[in-house]
């Protein structure tokens, strides 16, 4: 994640930086910050895609660093935003299935800088293969067992309501058999076009067995509809989603444990930081319905239970 540094950490200035953000879900879920200026990276933004500072590396196949923060140094800045505690990771990476979001992420659009945000999943399913060593335990990657996932966000802000579910741990109600080609994605929530808040907009798609659904805001002539709910109860967060266009309809809901999940600490492009409660978790699980819309009516596709969902969702403050 690129940004800037806070002010009092030099001298009024705000030089660019890299920071390299790591960390866990479940029983004690932390989030680990390591920051670089630009100057000490080494970055290919053209493909093959890379990004490397010391022992910190990054690329469409590969993954590996590590992160290590002191308590003492944790308490002492709080504006590094990060917990205490050391993890590293040296990871292989396999991106099976992409989401191309289309005309919202199109060059022309980009160029004219027509969104503050933008979304990219090239690895909506990912395989991932490795090690990792989290405060001192070694865990062992397997692409069998990981339900990978890879993703990028850029522009100048982030949205808000902020919503992300995604998972490829599938299976089907109707057949007890896993879904070991498929997977799913939302995201998104009030995108802004040149500044106007364009509401209950999400860029979805559920690739199944082979077959790929997309529900695109930005394909207007797929006569896309979304409605989506987010609820905080006293110890879950609830995503409810309703998706349609013309040919189909997906209903997705899922449940995380807040005991398993992190607030995100993220500053925006501009330095601010905006997302205070911006929920995060990896364990989400919970149901979709999938229906397709044919001559003779409405035709379930399949009812799937969902496990290890990737979920989010945060408003700003103000």
């Amino acid at each position: 994640m690129f940004g800037q540094l806070p002010e009092n950490q030099q001298n009024g200035v705000r030089p660019s930086y890299l920071m390299v953000k790591a960390g866990c879900w479940g029983s004690a879920p932390c989030q680990l910050h390591r920051f670089f200026g630009i100057n000490q990276a080494v970055i290919h933004g053209k493909a093959p895609y890379s990004v490397q500072a010391e022992d910190c590396f990054s690329s469409d196949t590969m993954l590996r660093g590590s992160v290590s923060v002191a308590a003492q140094e944790a308490d002492a800045h709080p504006e590094y935003m990060s917990d205490a505690g050391s993890l590293s990771w040296n990871l292989r990476m396999k991106k099976e299935i992409a989401f191309h979001v289309g005309y919202g992420a199109s060059r022309p659009l980009r160029r004219i800088k027509a969104f503050e945000m933008y979304w990219h999943a090239e690895g909506m399913k990912t395989l991932y293969e490795g090690e990792m060593i989290l405060n001192g335990e070694t865990y062992l990657v397997t692409p069998e067992t990981s339900y990978g996932y890879a993703d990028k966000n850029w522009g100048r802000d982030f949205t808000s309501p902020w919503l992300w579910l995604s998972s490829c741990h599938l299976t089907s109600r109707k057949t007890g058999r896993k879904l070991t080609n498929s997977v799913f994605d939302i995201g998104g929530g009030k995108p802004k076009i040149y500044c106007l808040p364009l509401d209950n907009k999400l860029l979805g798609a559920f690739y199944y067995e082979g077959r790929q659904y997309e529900f695109n805001f930005s394909k207007f002539w797929t006569v896309p509809r979304t409605v989506f709910s987010c609820r905080e109860t006293e110890h879950s967060i609830v995503w409810h989603v309703r998706q349609e266009n013309r040919h189909a309809i997906m209903l997705t809901d899922i449940t995380c444990r807040k005991s398993e999940m992190l607030w995100v600490n993220y500053e925006a492009p501009d330095g601010r930081k905006r997302h205070n409660r911006l929920w995060n978790g990896g364990n989400g699980f919970g149901r979709i319905r999938l229906l397709e819309k044919r001559k003779n009516g409405l035709v379930l596709i399949d009812d799937i239970d969902v496990r290890n969902a990737g979920c989010e969702y945060g408003e700003y403050d103000c």
